[in-house]
């Protein structure tokens, strides 16, 4: 079995987990980090026995890597990402992919033009009550799926603003809640109902006076395969509520997940306090099931740690593809349907008025 070479891009606090993940796995190998400050490098690499560098194509190319783990903050993954993918690494980026369109298509393009895969992290995917929703749409359980929600009811305070300088700008972080916390239930959604053809949506600030962007934001989705939406995310319930997708199906039956519980997951802040679950279940003779599903998924996670435990099962799963000469299950095109679905949200509010996909 072959061993991947591996380097972390951006030494924050996302990464440490990113290098415990790798760690995990019996056919991956931390083999250097990049960080623009020296010092920054030098402790990230002594910590996890890589080799420290400021120069991303000599990292990549010295040490023959397979593939970079960009982890540095998303309004910086451009120029890293496509400067790894014209060294000859493959690419896999933290969520968001970027803030802009633009820097999307900057980094796909590279990749394309390289033959590098790419792909963008979104490990929520691996949870088992997602997958149980996803498989229930594909056997047909539930019919077409006609309806699909997110709620996203979180908190962030002062300090987690300030806790980075892009943090709460337009300029830096390029928006809110939209493009820093909800990409992850955004990406379900759309996994779950396909291709948005229109989107209705508003942003507005309720409580954090001390930042520029969206704190809340909302949405009306029609999907082209004819199903609506709505999407509810927010930053502004103290200490933080749930974060759930629901689907609902033309035979009359839901199915549901609630990703996140309480306090939201803060990489290299805070942990995950409660295991994703399935909050909905009504398939014709599955009813009983939830109850069960959700006894098995509480015993699984306290059995693993899951800050770590799915960025171990995305990453194996791109190295999965890599052996199979295929393209990873999240690609950088789905990192991109987040992007354009919330910058039509933005559009929207500037306008008061629909926005049709795709975007120009």
């Amino acid at each position: 079995m072959k061993t991947y070479k591996l380097a972390i891009i951006g030494c924050g606090k996302v990464a440490h987990l990113h290098a415990k993940a790798i760690g995990n796995l019996s056919n991956a190998k931390l083999a250097a980090v990049w960080s623009r400050t020296k010092a920054s490098a030098d402790k990230f690499a002594d910590a996890y026995k890589a080799k420290p560098y400021s120069d991303i194509g000599a990292m990549i190319r010295e040490n023959d890597i397979d593939l970079a783990i960009v982890c540095n903050p998303h309004p910086y993954h451009k120029d890293v990402a496509v400067e790894a993918a014209r060294a000859g690494a493959n690419v896999l980026v933290e969520k968001p992919l970027a803030s802009t369109l633009e820097d999307c298509d900057a980094i796909i393009h590279a990749c394309r033009q390289s033959g590098a895969q790419l792909g963008v992290i979104s490990q929520r995917r691996w949870y088992a009550p997602v997958q149980r929703v996803h498989k229930a749409i594909v056997d047909g359980k539930i019919g077409k799926p006609v309806l699909g929600t997110v709620n996203m009811l979180g908190w962030r305070d002062q300090k987690y603003y300030e806790s980075d300088p892009w943090r709460g700008t337009w300029d830096m972080e390029g928006g809110g809640v939209l493009v820093n916390q909800s990409p992850h239930q955004l990406d379900i959604l759309l996994w779950l109902m396909g291709e948005v053809n229109e989107v209705y949506g508003l942003w507005r600030n309720l409580n954090h006076p001390y930042i520029e962007v969206d704190d809340t934001a909302l949405a009306i989705v029609k999907f082209k395969n004819g199903g609506i939406g709505n999407i509810i995310v927010s930053n502004s319930q103290k200490p933080g509520i749930y974060g759930k997708v629901q689907i609902h199906g033309s035979n009359g039956a839901s199915v549901g997940v609630q990703t996140d519980g309480g306090a939201m997951f803060v990489a290299g802040m805070s942990s995950v306090l409660e295991p994703p679950v399935n909050d909905l279940w009504t398939v014709p003779g599955e009813e009983h099931l939830l109850n069960e599903w959700i006894r098995e998924d509480s015993a699984e996670f306290e059995r693993i740690d899951p800050t770590i435990y799915y960025f171990e099962r995305q990453i194996e799963e791109f190295l999965q593809a890599l052996d199979e000469c295929r393209t990873p299950f999240v690609t950088g095109e789905d990192g991109r349907r987040v992007v354009e679905l919330f910058t039509a949200i933005y559009r929207s509010t500037r306008s008061n008025a629909p926005v049709r996909f795709p975007l120009t």
